[in-house]
């Protein structure tokens, strides 16, 4: 049995590799060196060219990336490395739950380090060459490190806590170990402006007067209680615009990037956050947050399913099974599971924006919202023509051009 749950982790693996270099086949057949006529209003000849050379590279880029990823993804795995790592761990400690929390670190490094020099190559070379990156180098591995410590500081506590349970309550681990990542993830939407946010940017308040009482006399309108707009630094690293809006807790709060005020009017950034205010009015966040919950539960109850089976942990090559060993098995066997909900999300998710940019058409100047998007699309270079297949699969949100289609229908039907 184990020689057969193995070859169907090598199956599953080199699967998703396929799907995803086909999907990404198709996309590519789609980029053109001329300007589509139904982009014409949005994109001119020399952006449009500038927008296809940078979807090319990153193309080029992400295939690299993906092929070196299997390739020693399919090494580790005939190379029987968790067995190696696990029995040099058990050598070490005597402690199961030491072992299980020294494995996950070892991996978490070696998968960090090894993408790092992925990451620094992104960075310099492509972003720098289509003049998105603002990042210095210090800044570059300041960040780095930074999230590398962050991460374990985390992680480890949360990973602590669920091994503890997993030791002590064998058949209903999945129950407690889905309370606590619920509550925590709760927490973290509540105070990742104010705890993460600050150990790697600057957040201060927005006193540009104008914009403020726009943002005020609209939240005002919609019956939606503002209490908290800040500009963040978003420039010290990309030149790309961006915004997110913090729902959950006693104060509600608007982070604009100081990019999006540069390249922005007032009523364009306004148009923007109608749009995310969209969200929050139409149910939006507490339906993705549901989702969310549900999704993890979901999967850790597939997970103590599995766990209980040991020769899932011997498709390894270890002898003893465990539950770190369990976790790594699982997590290749879920990614049919977790392709079907990934793919669900992303359906969900483009209905979702569609209802937020029809609050804000509503609600708002359609025309400014119009304006906004198509200075994102020309200033981020996006991609407005993927294949509808790769669309299908890896966009969160409809395209730009869609979204503008979609607001002209409704201009026209109003």
């Amino acid at each position: 049995m184990e020689t057969t749950i193995f070859y169907a982790i090598i199956g599953i693996i080199i699967f998703e590799y396929l799907l995803s270099e086909f999907l990404w086949y198709l996309n590519a057949k789609n980029y053109s060196p001329e300007l589509p006529h139904e982009l014409k209003w949005i994109y001119d000849e020399e952006k449009y060219k500038k927008s296809q050379k940078y979807e090319k590279e990153k193309y080029k880029f992400s295939l690299i990336e993906w092929f070196f990823d299997i390739s020693i993804l399919l090494i580790v795995l005939f190379s029987w490395f968790f067995w190696f790592l696990d029995d040099f761990l058990r050598n070490i400690f005597s402690n199961t739950f030491l072992i299980s929390l020294s494995f996950f670190a070892i991996i978490s490094l070696l998968q960090s380090f090894i993408h790092l020099p992925f990451s620094y190559y992104f960075t310099f070379v492509i972003e720098e060459k289509y003049d998105f990156n603002k990042s210095t180098k210090k800044l570059f591995f300041l960040d780095f490190f930074k999230s590398l410590l962050l991460w374990f500081f985390i992680w480890w506590i949360l990973l602590s806590l669920i091994i503890r349970i997993y030791t002590i309550l064998w058949t209903s681990f999945w129950l407690y170990a889905w309370w606590i990542i619920t509550i925590f993830s709760l927490f973290m939407m509540m105070f990742y402006s104010n705890i993460i946010v600050p150990l790697f940017n600057k957040q201060t308040p927005l006193e540009e007067w104008e914009l403020k009482t726009a943002i005020q006399d609209f939240s005002s309108k919609v019956w939606f209680q503002l209490d908290n707009i800040y500009v963040i630094d978003g420039s010290k690293r990309s030149s790309k615009a961006n915004a997110y809006f913090s729902w959950l807790g006693p104060k509600k709060r608007i982070v604009l990037y100081d990019t999006l005020i540069k390249d922005m009017t007032t009523d364009e950034i306004v148009a923007v956050l109608a749009h995310e205010i969209g969200h929050y009015k139409r149910k939006h966040t507490f339906q993705t947050l549901v989702f969310s919950i549900i999704q993890t539960g979901f999967m850790l109850y597939i997970l103590s399913l599995t766990l209980w089976i040991k020769e899932v942990s011997f498709a390894l090559g270890v002898s003893e099974a465990s539950f770190h060993i369990g976790i790594i098995a699982f997590s290749f066997l879920f990614t049919p599971l977790s392709l079907i909900l990934w793919v669900f999300a992303n359906i969900l998710s483009r209905k979702n924006e569609r209802e937020a940019d029809e609050f804000a058409w509503k609600n708002y100047n359609p025309e400014s919202l119009q304006n906004a998007l198509k200075k994102l699309s020309i200033n981020n270079l996006s991609n407005l023509r993927p294949h509808k297949a790769y669309e299908f699969f890896y966009y969160s949100h409809p395209t730009v051009l869609k979204r503008l289609q979609f607001l002209e229908k409704i201009k026209q039907e109003n």
